[in-house]
């Protein structure tokens, strides 16, 4: 522990973005407290305040790669537990536009295991550091700022069930509560500007379902997605967890709702691009009923724009930017967030919010235009318009119809997807080559 900075780092919500924002803190502060509204359960057990957690998660490899670095050993313990392990593009079944990509070892690790027990591991090794605390079921009321509304001095607090509240002082306070955060109306509230807002209006439902089935349905893959596209509105992602269960989230968009009533599942599902999910879910048996979710929108704050912060209040995580769920990004952008706040840190003074702000807006800009631009192809999804790009729709079609025969291509495209490279290597003089080469006829005739 270095504990350079200051005292006393609070850190409001105790999700994964929390967990890694205060595992950062830790290392330059002697004391770092997490506010957690929920009682928290064991690892592995759902949490009400992460209503998503019965439903499929992704860790992709950036993200993993991040939380290594951070909690080592995060891995081995997860896969202890139950979780699986294997390669990006070898073990998992990308159906884009239909099609398959073509297989090859990517060289990224692909981690396959519930949310519970995702977030639960990294709690797990967070609260085993000396100096860090969890106080569970307390309501943050408040932020608490000096005379002069120049600086973030704490928070107020209160205990869920009443019986006593209070301020925590501090020199720091980082906003990890998610898509509720109320920061936005408390800069408001203190005289500042509020961060502008990015809104993309996608109808999201989800319907998903735990069970079990013959092992040849999935093979060695760890997740077999099935995207939508174009003139698609529906999607399903299979998943191996823990226990030798198979995670089935169905998914639609714009108006379109999975049925949630299991007997009903197998017709959506024989609607959608490819025959993966509809034959899982004909041998298949529930270990449950199916769970609903409902994701109408999701929102960029834009606190990289703000020219007027207060001193001592950074903001992380979903807090910043709430993805759209169904691309897997969001565990993986707060890790993302977790390394910009390192890396603030590393300057050894107090953190700069404009700087770091801006750190983030970085980080977020490759999966927001990803998302973005995929959802704007939709008639009728709303949403800001994005800069024009070299990546154009049509180039992006062809190279994923490239990588159905190409598997270099494949391997390109999911590093990009996969957060561990910059969409512009998609334009790489070999790989637009080989996108120029292939003729999308080779994919509809199967090569």
């Amino acid at each position: 522990m270095v504990a350079t900075t200051g005292e006393h780092a609070l850190v409001l919500g105790g999700s994964i973005g929390g967990l890694l924002a205060a595992r950062v803190l830790a290392d330059r502060y002697t004391t770092v407290t997490i506010i957690e509204k929920d009682h928290l359960p064991g690892t592995g057990v759902p949490r009400r305040g992460v209503p998503h957690g019965h439903h499929v998660h992704a860790m992709l490899p950036r993200g993993l790669q991040v939380i290594e670095d951070l909690l080592p050993g995060f891995t081995a313990r997860v896969t202890a537990a139950g979780g699986l392990t294997g390669d990006i593009l070898a073990n998992v079944r990308w159906n884009l536009n239909g099609l398959a990509l073509r297989r090859k070892v990517a060289g990224l690790t692909a981690l396959s295991a519930s949310r519970p027990l995702l977030e639960g591991t990294v709690r797990e090794q967070v609260r085993a550091l000396p100096n860090v605390k969890i106080l569970e079921a307390y309501d943050v009321t408040g932020l608490r700022t000096s005379e002069g509304r120049d600086r973030i001095t704490g928070a107020a607090v209160a205990r869920r069930d009443g019986s006593g509240a209070s301020v925590l002082a501090a020199d720091l306070v980082v906003d990890a509560t998610g898509r509720g955060s109320r920061t936005p109306r408390w800069l408001a509230e203190l005289g500042y500007e509020s961060p502008s807002a990015d809104r993309v209006g996608i109808d999201l439902a989800y319907s998903s379902c735990l069970v079990t089935a013959p092992g040849e349905l999935m093979g060695d893959d760890l997740v077999v997605v099935t995207a939508r596209y174009p003139g698609q509105l529906r999607s399903s992602v299979m998943q191996r967890l823990e226990g030798g269960r198979i995670l089935l989230t169905l998914a639609g968009v714009r108006g379109e709702r999975p049925p949630l009533a299991y007997d009903e599942l197998p017709a959506y599902a024989r609607t959608l691009a490819t025959a993966d999910t509809y034959d899982l879910l004909r041998a298949a048996k529930p270990l449950g009923a199916p769970v609903a979710f409902r994701f109408p929108a999701y929102v960029r704050y834009r606190y990289d724009q703000l020219r007027r912060l207060p001193a001592g209040l950074l903001v992380t995580g979903d807090a910043t930017c709430g993805f759209n769920p169904v691309y897997g990004q969001g565990m993986s952008v707060a890790a993302m967030n977790a390394a910009a706040l390192a890396e603030e840190l590393s300057h050894g003074a107090e953190p700069d919010p404009y700087r770091y702000f801006q750190a983030v807006a970085r980080a977020l800009e490759a999966p927001w235009r990803m998302a973005v631009g995929a959802d704007l192809a939709l008639p009728g999804v709303t949403g800001p318009a994005l800069p024009d790009s070299p990546l154009t729709p049509d180039y992006l079609r062809r190279l994923q119809l490239a990588a159905t025969e190409d598997a270099e291509v494949a391997a390109a495209l999911v590093r990009v997807t996969s957060l561990v490279e910059p969409p512009p290597t998609l334009l790489r003089p070999e790989i637009v080559a080989r996108v120029e080469r292939f003729s999308p006829i080779q994919a509809i005739l199967g090569g």
